[in-house]
């Protein structure tokens, strides 16, 4: 397949959203002295992470606004002490995505197959991440110069997984659905929504996970393995 427009995923495709998130929220924890309410820090983060990523599978399926989102996830983690003070919630949720912005760690091999692929293709980010941070991570891990462009959900005013955000994409971008091609990490998000949007995709599932209902175009353990098939 001659592919020339490639989309790509950020947040655990690229920039390594786990770690970097993972640290920002110790830092939280410590700077907040949350150890006064939370047995440890590993406590607070198992209190935390589930709820969290609940709240993003509703902001993708359009159950839940941006605003529910980030106030939300952090009342979740004060309702335990006795807070319900929404000021506070979307304070702490400033606090913690200004932090993400200075964190640099990149998903193995990242940089790697950005160089070999920005010669041959056109590249775009295409995230439901928010608007205020997603470039300056891409600053911070120092890969903005890779790409064309960032097409963000809040721009297309639909998350992926939906069909709009990808037509979206293809719109902004001047991009044929045949010469373009979907990189991804999360399997509803990026690579069902590619599919269902008739885009071919490169699932990249480093945990081996099962597809569910159809075969991607790709799958890979690793960014490596993408320089073998482009």
């Amino acid at each position: 397949m001659a592919y020339k427009n490639l989309f790509i995923d950020l947040d655990d495709t690229l920039w390594d959203t786990y770690h970097n998130n993972k640290e920002c929220l110790e830092e939280i924890y410590t700077d907040y002295r949350l150890g006064r309410y939370y047995a440890s820090f590993e406590a607070f983060y198992a209190y935390y992470m589930p709820y969290n990523l609940s709240l993003w599978a509703k902001y993708r399926a359009g159950e839940i606004d941006r605003q529910f989102l980030i106030v939300e996830r952090f009342l979740h983690i004060l309702r335990p002490m006795g807070i319900e003070d929404k000021k506070q919630a979307l304070a702490m949720n400033h606090d913690f995505l200004m932090r993400t912005t200075t964190k640099s760690r990149i998903i193995p091999g990242a940089k790697e197959l950005l160089e070999y692929l920005h010669p041959h293709y056109r590249l775009f980010i295409l995230s439901n991440g928010f608007r205020e941070v997603q470039y300056k991570k891409l600053c911070s891990a120092g890969l903005e110069r890779y790409f064309e462009r960032l097409i963000l959900s809040e721009d297309a005013q639909i998350q992926k997984p939906h069909k709009g955000i990808f037509d979206f994409a293809l719109q902004q971008t001047h991009s044929l659905r045949t010469e373009s091609l979907m990189i991804g990490d999360c399997w509803e998000a990026d690579i069902v929504g590619a599919y269902q949007s008739g885009i071919d995709q490169i699932w990249l599932n480093p945990k081996d996970l099962p597809a569910e209902g159809f075969t991607p175009t790709y799958t890979v353990k690793s960014l490596a393995e993408i320089q073998q098939l482009l």
